[in-house]
């Protein structure tokens, strides 16, 4: 009688790992060595760093402390690679790492193949931190195309880094929705991945309030900026307003006239779209211009499921009136992954949602983006709410 083999188990793990590697390399093709160099402000990284970062974070937290024999790749790419892990020791400037000609993108992805290998089995004691690992490199992946896109933003060439690029749209009436109120549950529930700043799930109270049913459109921006929004200063925060004064805001990023500069480089503006590229200072004076506001991070999470509501995700990070802040009861990680977000809790502004540069395998309803009220370089919209 003949026996049945049996079938070894798929390692989902293994599967994710290795599709969020391929998927970093898909997205530097033709990208050239200067294309991958090239930092344009200091709150971007290259291309190439970014691809550097992210083995960086396997070999460091996964190879070098789970497993035994292994060899690494370079030891000075320690201080090159890190980003903000005090606990691993001193790091390259941050505003100078378009500084770094060498090593080429050649050597980088010859980098990113020795870990890869290495990887090959992930050992059981670092499966968590391997998820961990996927998830921070789809972060990176949608940072590596809002850097490229801003660099290439800079070249009076304006080149295309993509011309397949679906940007979203929405035609249709805006419309106000009554949502949720009362005492809502919010935060991760357990059972599958979340960032620790995603919990603990606790309770929150949310006052009667409408909000609406899509995301500011650029035919509405272009309104606000008709009706003299920039320059109104009883719109804006006291500190927005010195900001637009001091940086000569007054349009969203990469918009010249009626086009707008994109990943599929000079296009004419989708007046449908919805406003991408708008700073949390923007998105709060506009609100305020529309007799509206913007959602708190805690209503924008209780709405997810609403009927009628669109464009939660896959189309522009919303911006919130949330500053980014620890949940009740929140406690860091120990170690150097317990940096990964609780040290940023200051100065940040919570945005939800995704944009459709997200890798939409991570998106769920408690992510929480975060960036200073300033940050523009982001596809960051907003979408409104009106109490009641």
């Amino acid at each position: 009688m003949a026996t049945q083999q049996r079938v070894p188990a798929v390692d989902r793990l293994a599967e994710v790992f290795t599709s969020t590697r391929c998927h970093s390399i898909a997205l530097v093709n033709g990208v050239s060595d200067a294309d991958a160099t090239v930092q344009s402000m200091p709150d971007a990284s290259p291309t190439k760093w970014h691809l550097a970062h992210t083995t960086w974070f396997f070999e460091t937290f996964v190879l070098r402390d789970h497993v035994a024999d292994y060899r690494v790749f370079d030891p000075a790419y320690h201080y090159l690679f890190n980003s903000y892990y005090d606990g691993e020791g001193d790091r390259h400037v941050r505003s100078r790492r378009g500084m770094l000609t060498r090593p080429s993108l050649d050597e980088v992805l010859a980098y990113r193949a020795h870990v890869d290998a290495a990887l090959a089995h992930i050992p059981d004691a670092a499966r968590d931190l391997v998820e961990l690992g996927c998830q921070h490199e789809a972060q990176h992946q949608e940072l590596l195309v809002t850097d490229i896109l801003h660099l290439f933003s800079q070249n009076p060439l304006m080149p295309a880094h993509r011309n397949n690029i679906a940007q979203p749209s929405q035609p249709q009436p805006l419309k106000w929705i009554r949502s949720r109120a009362g005492i809502v549950e919010i935060g991760h529930k357990g059972g599958d991945f979340g960032f620790d700043c995603e919990g603990p799930r606790h309770r929150v109270m949310i006052e009667p309030h409408t909000i609406a049913n899509r995301l500011v459109s650029n035919a509405e921006w272009r309104e606000f900026m008709t009706d003299g929004g920039y320059s109104r200063p009883e719109y804006w925060l006291s500190d927005g307003w010195a900001w637009r004064l001091a940086e000569g805001i007054t349009a969203p990023l990469y918009w010249q006239g009626d086009q707008t500069f994109g990943l599929a480089g000079l296009q004419p503006i989708d007046w449908n779209a919805p406003v991408v590229h708008v700073s949390h200072y923007e998105a709060d004076a506009f609100a305020r211009w529309a007799d509206a506001r913007l959602l708190t991070e805690f209503e924008w999470e209780a709405a997810v499921d609403l009927e009628g509501v669109t464009h939660m995700f896959d189309t522009a990070w919303q911006w919130t009136s949330s500053a980014f802040l620890p949940y009740p009861r929140f406690r860091a990680a120990p170690g150097a992954v317990g940096e990964y977000n609780g040290k940023f809790m200051s100065g940040q502004m919570v945005l939800r949602g995704s944009s459709h540069a997200t890798p939409q395998w991570t998106a769920r309803p408690t992510v929480r983006n975060f960036f200073p009220p300033t940050a523009r370089w982001q596809f960051s919209g907003l979408r409104l709410a009106r109490d009641l």
